[in-house]
Order: C-alpha cells, then sequence, then structure tokens
C-alpha cells in the first residue's frame, strides 16, 4: 500500500468559504472533544483535530511528517459518527503515530467537498499531501479498522513519512536533521557568508559529479538568481523596463525581482509575453531564463505547471 509515490491528487480548497452554518451550535464531535484530558472520555491530546477550511491546509501540510486519516460526519448520520469515533479511539492507542481529522459536513461543507470530490472516499489517508482513498469502513469491526490503519502506517512508512504528535502535553519529539552531503554543506555556510560565488562553484561541482543532483539543482538556480539581483535597484530596473517594453535584458531583470519578492505569476506572464513577441537570440534568452525560474519556484508547483503550458503556447 504504496501509493503516494505514484500521481495521486492533491488536497486543496479553493474559493468562497461557506458561512451559513457559523450561526448554528455544533455538535459533539465522535470520539470526544480534540484535547480531551487524559483519562476523561476523550482521547489523548494531541492526535485528533477538528478541521475547518481555515486549519484544513494546515493539517494537509502535517502529513509530511505524520500520516493522517480524514473522516467526514454528520450529527445525524449514525454510521459516520460510529466510524469516526472508532478512528479517534484507535489513533488514541497508536499513541501519536496518526493523526486523524475530523471533518463535519455541516460546519465544513468546503473541505468536506474538497475530499470527497478528489478522493470518492469518506475515509482518505493523506500523506505528503497526496490523499489515498480508504475501503468503506460503515460495516467494519474495530479490529478491522486497526487493520487498515496498519496498512496506512506501513505505507507512509514506505515513503518515509514516520513521525509522530506528542500526545498528553508531552514536548514535540526533536526530529534531527541528517546531514548534508559536504558540497551541499559548502554551498550553504558560502550563502552564510554571503560569498555567493563560491556557492555556486559548490553546487556546480556537486552537479557535475552527479548530474542527478535534484537538490544541487534547485540550490543553483536560486543563488543564481540571488546574484544576479545583488545590487540592482528595483525602482530604476522597473522603470526602464516599462519604458521600454522591447529591452530583453530589462524585462529579465524585473523578472528575477517579481519572484525574489514572491510575485511569481507576475514574473513568469513578463517573460512568457516576451517570448511570444521576441524571435532569435531575444527569445531565446526569454526562453531559457523563464526556465531557470522555473527552477527557483519548484517544478511542481501549480503556477510552474500553467506557465509551461503558456510557454509552450507561446513558442509554438
Amino acid at each position: 500500500m504504496t501509493q503516494p509515490t505514484g500521481p495521486r491528487p492533491r488536497l486543496d480548497v479553493r474559493g468562497a468559504v461557506d458561512l451559513s452554518s457559523l450561526g448554528r451550535p455544533p455538535a459533539p464531535a465522535p470520539g470526544g472533544p480534540a484535547g480531551a484530558a487524559p483519562g476523561s472520555d476523550g482521547v489523548p491530546a494531541g492526535v485528533v483535530v477538528d478541521v475547518t477550511e481555515a486549519t484544513f491546509p494546515d493539517l494537509v501540510q502535517r502529513s509530511v511528517e505524520v500520516p493522517v486519516v480524514l473522516t467526514l460526519w454528520a450529527a445525524g448520520d449514525a454510521a459516520s459518527t460510529a466510524v469516526t469515533a472508532t478512528l479517534v479511539q484507535i489513533a488514541g492507542e497508536l499513541g501519536g503515530r496518526l493523526l486523524v481529522g475530523r471533518i463535519d459536513v455541516e460546519r465544513s461543507p468546503q473541505v468536506a467537498q474538497a475530499v470527497s470530490a478528489q478522493s470518492g472516499s469518506t475515509v482518505v489517508a493523506v500523506v505528503k499531501g497526496q490523499a489515498v482513498p480508504l475501503p468503506p469502513l460503515e460495516q467494519a469491526t474495530g479490529e478491522q479498522v486497526r487493520a487498515v490503519l496498519d496498512q496506512v502506517l506501513q505505507m507512509a512508512a514506505a515513503n518515509g513519512v514516520t513521525g509522530r504528535v506528542p500526545v498528553d502535553g508531552e514536548p514535540a519529539p526533536v526530529v534531527e536533521e541528517p546531514p548534508l552531503p559536504p558540497l551541499h554543506q559548502a554551498a550553504y555556510d558560502a550563502i552564510e557568508r554571503d560569498d555567493l560565488d563560491a556557492a555556486v562553484a559548490a553546487y556546480t561541482q556537486a552537479l557535475a559529479e552527479n548530474p542527478r543532483d535534484e537538490d544541487a539543482r534547485i540550490g543553483l538556480a536560486q543563488v543564481e538568481l540571488l546574484r544576479r539581483t545583488q545590487g540592482v535597484d528595483p525602482s530604476a530596473a522597473r522603470a526602464s523596463a516599462a519604458a521600454d517594453p522591447a529591452d530583453v535584458a530589462a524585462q529579465l531583470v524585473v523578472a528575477d525581482l517579481d519572484v525574489l519578492g514572491g510575485m511569481v505569476e507576475d514574473a513568469f506572464a513578463r517573460l512568457v509575453d516576451t517570448v511570444r513577441r521576441t524571435a532569435g537570440e531575444d527569445r531565446e534568452q526569454a526562453r531559457v531564463r523563464l526556465v531557470e525560474l522555473f527552477a527557483v519556484v519548484g517544478d511542481t508547483d501549480p503556477r510552474v505547471m500553467t506557465a509551461r503550458r503558456a510557454l509552450a503556447s507561446a513558442l509554438y
């Protein structure tokens, strides 16, 4: 059960949030209140969270460290409340190896719709941000639910997700970062002392030794961006680009500044437009810079995927 290594849907919530449910008193969550005191009718603090539109993205992000199980429930649906209560109970027994996210479909319809539409299931495991629908559990015994969750833990371990959530007020576990490869560490140290040339040299050597070193490729692209923008006057650069849209070099500088400032879509749109209206060497310069900035942002970023399609349209 190692599905997350394949192309699975990434959970997302977009659009307006439905506020119609905020005036209703919440129904008691199945399994007891999140964070209940030990020994009460609840569960050990930390193993269950109640999911809202605001907290959903952070919960999905936590699946990078610890496997998450999302369960949809409704106050009037005995089957969904029973399944959710069982999941919460077993999560408590697992001692923080798994986190349960309870989604009240009446109070958080946007999240519920996103999960069910993207997974086709009411109980979903999330590992590294990727959804894996679980089999129907409405008729399952506690032992059968436990067996499914054991499979989720095995799947998570196979994908390198082996963290724990702190329970009952215990301190969060200290996660020690593995040491960086020597050339990566040299690049990092060079950046810390503001020696960007040395950082570029270290990453370049790492790529020469291993052309498939993706971290070195991304690191080199990021350091090159920092080096290109060193000493650039942003106001003067933007004025120059606005005054002469045909000045390709000026457009490249502003695109760099936009990515550095977090205006990624603006940078990509500027360079796609430059590719579209130029030819020859100018077009190639814009294309190459755009591809370099794709590496800076990350090839799996949705903005990069959109810009790649726009670039292909501009080229062909």
